[in-house]
Formats: C-alpha cells, structure tokens, sequence
C-alpha cells in the first residue's frame, strides 16, 4: 500500500507560480514511480509529468515542458510540482498517483492516488 497526500493549491493569478508537494508513505514506496495528473471541470484526467524514485528519469507531456518541473526528495519522502508561468487553462485539481510501471503517462497504470489540490489561475 502507497499513500499520498498533496498540498499547495491555491488561487493564483495569471503568470504566477506555484508548487505543489505530494507526501509519499507506505513500505514499498521507493519501489514507485510517481506522477502528477490534473482534472479541468468537465475534462478528462490528463497525465503531467512523472518522476523516478531515484530522480534520475523524468517525463512530461509535451503541452508542460518548460513550464514544470518535476523533482523530489527522498529525504521527506515528497515528490513536487514546480508550476511557472501559470495560465487560466491550468486551472485543474492536480492529482499525485504512484505506478510501478516505468514512467507512464496512461492513468489505468497508476494504482495510488491521492485526493488532489485545487489550483484555480485567474485571469
């Protein structure tokens, strides 16, 4: 078992930054890679960026490159999301889910998620 927990919503305005931390606990969780998705209303789930254990291997979707950046820290067990330049469309609850599927962008390959973080962009 694999638990999750995100934090660093919040209300930010256009051009702004955020970072979003995923809290990573459970007794094989350095056996996971994990990622970060988000959820527009009315939209599907869409795949991010995904990180390696080791933080040797990241992967993100080409819309995100240069924007987010992926990372994390084994010391506290948390995984981050870097968000730049932030736009209105990036308004969406992110979501930090755990795969042991080598850096996947397909949702069904995760088996832990967390409950998600609110990031509202306003205009």
């Amino acid at each position: 078992q694999v638990q999750l927990v995100e934090s660093g919503g919040g209300l930010v305005q256009a051009g702004g930054s955020l970072r979003l931390s995923c809290a990573a606990s459970g007794r094989t969780v350095s056996s996971y890679y994990l990622g970060w998705f988000r959820q527009a209303p009315g939209k599907e789930r869409e795949f991010a960026a995904a990180i390696s254990w080791s933080g040797f291997s990241t992967f993100y979707t080409d819309s995100l490159k240069g924007r987010f950046t992926i990372s994390r820290d084994n010391a506290k067990n948390t995984v981050y999301l870097q968000m730049n330049s932030l736009k209105p469309e990036d308004t969406a609850v992110y979501y930090c889910a755990a795969t042991r599927v080598h850096l996947k962008a397909d949702r069904d390959a995760y088996a832990y998620w967390g409950q998600g973080t609110q990031v509202t962009v306003s205009s």
